[in-house]
């Protein structure tokens, strides 16, 4: 049998972290084991659905990569295939109407809690046989086992029960004319010939009754896996403050790169030995979600950073040149040329070495195209007070001797002034490094000499000395 997989989000928000490692499970799942990788828009919630929700999560999966055969489907379009099933059910006895009013279901639940029960339907419908009439209460209930257990052994969380005593007549179909979830989600995963169900072990209260509708149903029953949920550094539920964020704040806003986040959420849960960078092509030959750990991952930025950092330092420079374009153009406030986009990839192997973000690599590149004269941080000011200043207007006499550009000539330039005042190479590389990009910290200071060229690079050491002065 095929294997088909589905990542089937509700667009009441953005694609979260979580949400994004339970898409990249079903996609190297369905991959490796060249089946079908399902997208299923869940948007029966009409008050909470929004486009732009369902656009950031169309482009969130576009941003990583996860490319699906068929999809984007929307339940919305489907809400008379809900309808059609559920009144089947009622003609076969599996299904019945019930029409209690709100009044009737809250005294039904007040009932209960005052006997220390667990609030629950009463059933008082269930054997009535009640015909279809226009009410405005009415609903199709499920008519659920009364005894015995839903059971099935969970790819990853293994062998799981659960009492029918504890489930009630599920309502499958409202009186707005709305399929419920649990329902939708079953029909849908018939339809659809789901095989494998991937998704956070957060739907386990779901899983227990949609497999009894499934069961109930005689339907094909497909295999389940709950991935544990992730959790922050200290053990805690994911929320904003450890990174439960939207997939395009780790995009837009944090600056990190869709190799980067695909590895580490693929490691968050699931590994191959003591392997820490997995490519795409080992992770489709390698991953098997029943290998996914029972516990909680715990979510670690640093480890993320690290990991980020290694894909900018193997990234294409032309390409990181694109991808801090807008930032750079935002930090300058002008648009940059194409000139100044082939400086940037020209200068992205000296940037990008230290760089841990994209925000990184686009603040280390800013110097590059500063207009003169270029604004100081404090530690660069710091840098240049009496002493540099008169070392400073050697170097430049130094650099103006040169009779070409050239970064050997131009360092053995500088070291030659350092050695005549008997100073390490340090003591000048500072102040010129100030001076030329007004930071405490760069690339190697004759890397900066050579991108920033003969003309700019002694321009702005006269600059420095001009207000030194």
């Amino acid at each position: 049998m095929t294997c088909r997989t589905r990542f089937a989000p509700s667009p009441t928000g953005f694609l979260h972290i979580g949400g994004a490692r339970t898409a990249l499970y079903c996609y190297l799942e369905s991959r490796r084991r060249k089946g079908v990788f399902v997208l299923r828009i869940e948007d029966t919630d009409r008050e909470r659905s929004t486009q732009a929700a369902v656009d950031a999560i169309l482009h969130a999966m576009d941003w990583l990569g996860l490319e699906y055969n068929e999809g984007p489907i929307y339940q919305t379009d489907r809400l008379e295939r809900y309808k059609q099933v559920a009144e089947q059910l009622v003609a076969e006895g599996k299904a019945y109407y019930a029409y209690e009013s709100k009044d009737e279901l809250e005294a039904m639940r007040n009932e209960a809690l005052e006997k220390n029960e667990k609030p629950r339907y009463n059933g008082a419908y269930r054997d009535a046989n009640a015909p279809l009439r226009d009410d405005p209460n009415r609903v199709i209930r499920f008519r659920n086992p009364q005894d015995g257990t839903v059971a099935w052994d969970d790819s990853i969380k293994g062998r799981i029960e659960f009492s029918n005593t504890e489930l009630d007549d599920l309502v499958i179909f409202r009186s707005d004319g709305y399929a419920t979830y649990n329902f939708a989600v079953v029909v849908d995963d018939l339809d659809m010939g789901i095989t494998d169900v991937i998704r956070g072990d957060d739907h386990l209260n779901n899983a227990f009754r949609q497999i009894a509708l499934i069961r109930g149903m005689g339907w094909p029953e497909p295999i389940y896996a709950h991935v544990p949920l992730i959790h922050g550094a200290d053990g805690a539920k994911l929320s904003k403050r450890h990174g439960a964020l939207g997939v395009d704040a780790y995009r837009d806003d944090m600056g990190y790169l869709p190799e980067a986040i695909n590895n580490y959420l693929m490691k968050l849960g699931w590994g191959h030995g003591d392997d820490e960078i997995i490519s795409r092509d080992q992770a489709l030959e390698w991953f098997d979600v029943a290998d996914v750990g029972r516990g909680a991952a715990r979510f670690d930025f640093k480890k993320l950073e690290n990991l980020n950092g290694h894909y900018i330092r193997e990234a294409d420079d032309a390409r990181l040149a694109h991808l801090c374009q807008h930032r750079l153009e935002s930090a300058l406030g002008r648009a940059l040329t194409e000139a100044d986009m082939m400086l940037l990839a020209k200068a992205m192997p000296v940037i990008k070495v230290r760089a841990k973000t994209m925000i990184d690599v686009a603040e280390g590149a800013q110097f590059l195209f500063e207009m003169r004269p270029i604004s100081m941080d404090e530690k660069a000011a710091s840098l240049l007070d009496g002493d540099a200043l008169s070392l400073l207007e050697k170097a430049l006499e130094a650099l103006k001797g040169q009779p070409v550009w050239d970064m050997a000539l131009l360092e053995e330039g500088v070291k030659a002034v350092a050695e005549e005042a008997g100073l390490g190479l340090g003591k000048i590389a500072q102040p010129l490094r100030a001076a030329l990009t007004g930071r405490g910290t760069s690339p190697g200071i004759f890397d900066v000499l050579v991108l920033l060229g003969r003309e700019e690079s002694l321009a702005r050491i006269e600059d420095s000395l001009a207000r030194g002065a």
